[in-house]
């Protein structure tokens, strides 16, 4: 049950980062785990699975689970996984909001088809949203949804929280997403957006979400205050 071991490796998770488990030690041991959450062996395995993927834990053969999780003084944002500004704030513990500065809806005309993946034609919803975090307007967020998977989206909805909407109301599954980052000069529209104070380029994460039929329903570039965040991803070496 997804809800189940998600609870779960969110509060192995926050343990480790608040230090109740530190860094370079092990987890309590399977059994252990399994009778505090009352759960079976694969719940308590899928949880430790996401905690390992997202670079918290890694799985030592005879000893246990140790932790690699270290802190960071910058906001991190996850490369590898598919989480909502709002979580990603909660997550490092920073007061958020957003500003809905633009909302409409748009046909796909080549420019956009090029920049997004989407189909010249296809009807789309584009929601640009400024993000503050401790008051500083930090993100510029540009988004294309695709309109037939996302009905009844408004302006209201895209000031709180657009995730929230599709897996609550909708019954939307995010499965999937592709990332690119780079790193771009600011534009005039930065400059009016964003509290950049003289930072004269910023750091661009773009991403497709997929969800699990495989559509493509979003296409966001997020625009990046860079001094006040770092991007991480966990990578694990082939052997074969």
């Amino acid at each position: 049950m997804k809800a189940l071991y998600d609870a779960i490796f969110r509060d192995i998770r926050d343990n480790i980062e608040n230090g109740t488990y530190p860094y370079q030690s092990f987890l309590p041991s399977e059994s252990v785990l399994v009778q505090a959450y009352a759960c079976s062996h694969n719940t308590l395995r899928r949880a430790l699975g996401l905690l390992r993927d997202q670079g918290y834990v890694q799985p030592i053969h005879g000893k246990g689970v140790r932790v690699i999780y270290q802190p960071t003084e910058r906001a991190s944002f996850t490369v590898g996984g598919i989480e909502s500004f709002a979580e990603t704030s909660a997550r490092n513990h920073l007061s958020s909001t957003t500003e809905v500065a633009a909302f409409e809806h748009v046909v796909a005309d080549d420019r956009i088809a090029r920049s997004t993946g989407y189909a010249p034609g296809d009807a789309l919803v584009y929601v640009e949203r400024v993000r503050r975090l401790n008051g500083v307007a930090a993100i510029l967020d540009r988004s294309y949804f695709l309109a037939e998977q996302v009905p009844g989206l408004s302006a209201e909805i895209a000031g709180k929280s657009i995730y929230q909407f599709l897996e609550h109301e909708l019954g939307c599954i995010v499965a999937m997403g592709k990332r690119a980052i780079t790193v771009e000069r600011v534009t005039m529209h930065d400059q009016e957006l964003l509290d950049l104070d003289g930072i004269d380029y910023v750091a661009v994460m773009t991403t497709q979400a997929f969800n699990a039929q495989g559509i493509m329903f979003e296409c966001t570039q997020s625009r990046h205050r860079p001094d006040m965040f770092c991007f991480r991803d966990t990578a694990v070496r082939s052997t074969v």
